[in-house]
């Protein structure tokens, strides 16, 4: 068990910078997942951390020890692929217990610890199978399992649950959490998904274009994100954005989309006073946007006529596609309600849960 560090670790691939002067501190038996869209170096960073790609500029560290010019096998990490990358030609048993038989670990110590890995992940059955007569669900908990005998310092995992349908998905989701909290190892996770990240990860690190953009706890990602990239990326369905203009009346303020006006709740004002005559980004979530006859009581709400151009009912909700003076947005409503296509419906906005950013900057603005 450990921390890790990255300190100001850039990664070059000639003339492309992959990742960018990177500086994150992972606690001991914390639970970090990168995420960001392909390219934005969360693959690269892990890779670099697990030695399978040299750092260009900076240091890391594995607890205290600078690890730059350690070989991978002298970590202390066990890695995960999106592949699984299990031999074909061993069994399950063979596959777990060949990276023990490298470092020459006793017969019997390799024994108790395959099938005790095998017993927590449910596998033990499956012990004398090949790959090829497994299925993807459970290659993927070979590919764990193979970590697990490991007893590593630090768990990597590079998007393990990719190549999974969505039933097992979230499945193996559970999983994994229930692994590390079992475990009491530091995990560190890679996944584009951000439903993964969000419901994995005890703090998330948010990448575009190898730049850390932020770094926190699931909960204050979604509700503070520092930018709109970072707005838009976490939450799903993404945050409804729209070009606005920030007005006011002398007394009170409002923001001015073009499309439609909202005044912007006295307990809100403060911190956008300043930016009064000002472009700016306003932001609302699908799920901060509701049938006034089902909005939640007590909120600052405002009022927005719009057409119902697409309805999509999934059950425990309802995901309405929405116009107004060409403007588009989506809004998550109660499933009881009567909008159809080709209605002209109020949507409530929950105006406590709006988002402000500068347009120039695209960072939030306080």
């Amino acid at each position: 068990m450990a921390s890790v560090t990255f300190e100001h670790v850039t990664k070059r691939f000639g003339d492309v910078v992959a990742v960018n002067d990177l500086n994150i501190s992972i606690a001991d038996r914390e639970f970090l997942v990168f995420v960001g869209p392909s390219g934005c170096g969360k693959t690269t960073s892990l890779r670099m951390l697990a030695g399978l790609e040299e750092v260009t500029e900076g240091n890391i560290y594995i607890g205290d020890r600078l690890v730059n010019d350690v070989p991978p096998k002298d970590r202390d990490i066990a890695m995960v692929f999106q592949s699984y990358a299990l031999y074909p030609h061993m069994s399950v048993y063979d596959n777990m217990a060949f990276g023990l038989k490298l470092r020459r670990v006793p017969k019997d110590e390799i024994d108790r610890r395959v099938k005790e890995a095998a017993r927590r992940l449910g596998i033990e059955h499956l012990l004398n199978r090949k790959p090829k007569q497994l299925s993807g669900g459970q290659r993927q908990r070979v590919a764990v399992g193979r970590a697990i005998v490991r007893n590593p310092a630090v768990f990597l995992m590079d998007e393990p649950l990719s190549n999974l349908d969505a039933k097992l998905r979230v499945q193996a989701r559970a999983e994994i959490s229930k692994l590390h909290m079992e475990l009491g190892t530091t995990f560190i996770y890679v996944t584009h998904d951000q439903t993964e990240a969000m419901t994995m990860g005890t703090r998330i690190a948010v990448m575009k274009d190898g730049v850390l953009q932020q770094i926190d706890t699931p909960q204050t990602l979604y509700e503070r994100p520092d930018n709109v990239f970072v707005a838009g990326f976490i939450g799903s369905p993404s945050m409804n954005f729209f070009d606005a203009t920030l007005t006011s009346n002398g007394k009170d303020l409002f923001v001015d989309t073009g499309a439609f006006r909202v005044k912007v709740p006295e307990n809100r004002a403060a911190p956008y006073r300043p930016h009064v005559g000002k472009q700016v980004i306003f932001g609302i979530r699908p799920e901060d946007c509701h049938d006034p006859e089902y909005a939640p009581p007590g909120i600052h709400q405002a009022i927005v006529e719009a057409t119902v151009e697409v309805f999509e009912q999934l059950g425990h909700e309802v995901i309405l596609y929405l116009a107004v003076n060409g403007q588009s947005f989506l809004a998550r409503v109660d499933p009881r309600t009567r909008a159809r296509v080709g209605n002209v419906v109020g949507i409530a906005m929950n105006l406590d849960n709006m988002h402000i950013f500068d347009k120039q900057t695209e960072r939030a603005i306080r």
